[in-house]
């Protein structure tokens, strides 16, 4: 680190310790931000709790996520496309059941028995499995994405901003004995950092609340980012979810998103549901 790196860092520790020992006060933001801010905070825990609540409730044995997500990680090192499935207890007690009745076998009544129902408890397992994989897809997948990266950005963005506001509180109490271009400098950035992290909360909230799309409507979301070359096309960013109107041919859809329809490559989304057949 720089010898100015070195110098800003005291100066933000300087700040802090004199806000949490002292009392000093430091620049207030507005109501506006603070309760964006707020509202962030909360989406934020709320996302977190729900994708580990709901990974313990669809595979509710500690020690088998613990395998699995150990096994699946070792599958992304090794570049293996395919990941282990969570072995559900109906399809363990019909593997048992099958086993056993299998060597009784057909003479015994309780042997056929154990065949019929282990075979009804197989079936009940790959129902799970169906219910696990449309949960992935549809609500946690979106769920991490959302952590991963818009809460991340936000969380960059204000933690950016603390550290810029802690300088730039430092310097405004010490005009006078610190230059005044380095005064002015602190003010714009702090100013900058502020605007982002104003933007990007207003801007995830806002589309909190107008882009939500039924999940029982076909639509898919953006795997990449695509912008439109051609008139008509469609364009979105990572992780946006699209409505789906039609398959125009093995390379394209057509869809709408944000009130605008157009075509976009396939190989460019995952689809949710599916148009109907």
């Amino acid at each position: 680190m720089s010898v100015a790196g070195l110098k800003k860092q005291f100066h933000k520790a300087s700040q802090l310790f004199s806000e949490k020992i002292s009392g000093a006060e430091g620049t207030k933001l507005d109501d506006e931000f603070l309760d964006m801010e707020r509202k962030i905070d909360v989406t934020n825990k709320a996302v977190a709790e729900i994708l580990s609540k709901t990974t313990e409730y669809l595979q509710p044995n500690p020690a088998y996520r613990a395998k699995l997500g150990m096994l699946n990680t070792v599958s992304k090192i090794r570049g293996q496309v395919k990941a282990t499935g969570y072995p559900q207890t109906e399809g363990l007690l019909g593997d048992c059941m099958l086993k056993y009745g299998k060597e009784l076998g057909e003479d015994s009544t309780f042997g056929n028995a154990l065949i019929e129902v282990g075979e009804s408890m197989k079936l009940m397992a790959e129902v799970k499995d169906s219910l696990d994989i449309n949960v992935k897809q549809t609500f946690i997948d979106p769920l991490q994405l959302l952590q991963d990266k818009d809460l991340k950005e936000i969380g960059h963005h204000l933690k950016k901003l603390e550290g810029r506001r802690l300088d730039y509180d430092y310097k405004k109490k010490r005009v006078g004995k610190i230059p005044d271009e380095e005064v002015r400098q602190a003010v714009e950035k702090f100013e900058e950092s502020k605007e982002l992290a104003e933007r990007s909360m207003f801007n995830f909230l806002e589309n909190d609340v107008s882009s939500n799309i039924p999940m029982d409507q076909p639509c898919c979301r953006g795997l990449y980012d695509f912008e439109p070359e051609n008139q008509g096309e469609l364009g979105f960013k990572e992780g946006d979810i699209i409505t789906l109107t039609n398959q125009i041919d093995e390379n394209w859809y057509e869809g709408m998103i944000h009130g605008e329809s157009g075509f976009f490559p396939i190989n460019y989304v995952e689809v949710i549901v599916p148009l109907p057949q």
